[in-house]
């Protein structure tokens, strides 16, 4: 069967094909070598390994797979989601100019603030979410980037794609999405007219808290993806072979978690909607989550894991709630197999985020079980 043919679930699970040929084995192998020989012409054994920097076979299996879930042409892992977005950014002239989502992951924002003051690069900031403010900051000059968050860390605001294209395209810019609270198996941003879409991988594509990575992959015909990925081999951002094997080892497990993880966080939601101690729950599989229709067309199968809620009262009611879950981990990150719970005002406090907001990501434990830590941990 021609794998271009395959459902995601039975391509992850497959590995892409990948087994152990010379042993017969069904799980690939891992090449922890950094260099490889050449024969008596002096010409490599294999052309396509020289030298581990930008060349590893098993690097090349996991973004294959991740090429074809998004549907795109080309497909890069760099050692952290942060390296990746860096990759891209580098490729912005000094003096340019780009267009980024206002209220998205921390990190994010941090490093392209002082990313774009040391290169004099002018960063429009802008909820883009509301498209027309989005267009307005089009209108206002030509750009290099739009870069947008979909759904946004932790304010769960969904923006749309397809119209961020068109307002894209309008000022000369790509459109990069950062889909890591989605996965591919939700959202394929690419088919929606973005150019290059962002996953940190470490999050729910890896899914088991022990691998940090991040992949930029493109659609045909991005021009600047030929800078980035020089950019990649000659900088030396790589993911190292067995972070792509413990990769390509969580893929194959994608879309059962996904599946699980998005009941849970529904389930969870509408039990914390209804619950006297919770002020606001921002999820967008509600109903009543202003852009809950948007959502449901751009993310199939289910509208994430990632749950954000405002405990009634202020910073120390949240801090009480969080110290008295046990099953929720009290940790940064987000995706993993074993729910987490963060107070994000701790970690950004200066950003506008409301004190009393705690940020729940959904694991695959059973629903009734975390349901029933939130409840004593609200009620005591």
């Amino acid at each position: 069967m021609d794998q271009k043919e395959m459902h995601p679930e039975t391509l992850l699970a497959q590995a892409g094909g990948a087994v152990d040929l010379s042993s017969g084995g069904v799980v690939p192998p891992i090449q922890p070598a950094t260099t490889f020989l050449r024969g008596s012409d002096n010409e490599p054994l294999n052309p396509n390994n020289i030298y581990a920097r930008d060349h590893s076979d098993t690097v090349r299996q996991a973004e294959a797979i991740l090429t074809q879930l998004e549907g795109g042409a080309s497909s890069l892992l760099f050692p952290s989601g942060m390296a990746a977005i860096a990759a891209l950014f580098r490729t912005v002239p000094t003096g340019g100019r780009v267009i980024v989502q206002s209220g998205i992951y921390w990190g994010t924002t941090r490093w392209l603030r002082d990313f774009c003051t040391r290169r004099q690069i002018v960063m429009v900031e802008v909820d883009a979410s509301d498209v027309a403010a989005l267009e307005s900051a089009c209108v206002a000059g030509m750009a290099q980037i739009v870069w947008v968050e979909t759904p946004s860390n932790p304010w769960l605001k969904i923006v749309d794609i397809a119209a961020a294209s068109e307002v894209a395209k309008s000022c000369g810019a790509i459109l990069a999405v950062d889909s890591t609270a989605a996965s591919p198996v939700l959202s394929n941003p690419l088919s929606l007219g973005a150019d290059i879409v962002m996953h940190s991988v470490t999050k729910v594509i890896n899914g088991h808290s022990d691998v940090l990575g991040g992949v930029l992959i493109a659609k045909s015909g991005v021009d600047i993806w030929e800078d980035i990925a020089a950019d990649r081999a000659t900088a030396g951002a790589i993911m190292g072979p067995f972070e792509a094997w413990l990769l390509l080892r969580g893929m194959r497990t994608l879309p059962l978690r996904i599946e699980r993880m998005c009941e849970n966080a529904m389930r969870t939601a509408k039990f914390l909607d209804d619950h006297p101690q919770v002020d606001a729950v921002w999820y967008p599989g509600l109903s009543s989550h202003p852009s809950h229709d948007l959502a449901m067309r751009q993310m199939i199968g289910g509208q994430g894991f990632l749950i954000s809620i405002l405990v009634r009262g202020g910073r120390e009611d949240a801090l009480r709630v969080i110290g008295r879950l046990k099953l929720f981990h009290r940790a940064t990150s987000l995706g993993g197999i074993e729910s987490l719970v963060e107070h994000r005002h701790t970690i950004e406090p200066h950003t506008g985020i409301p004190e009393n907001l705690l940020r729940l990501s959904l694991g695959t434990e059973n629903a009734n079980d975390l349901i029933s830590d939130l409840t004593q941990a609200l009620e005591q």
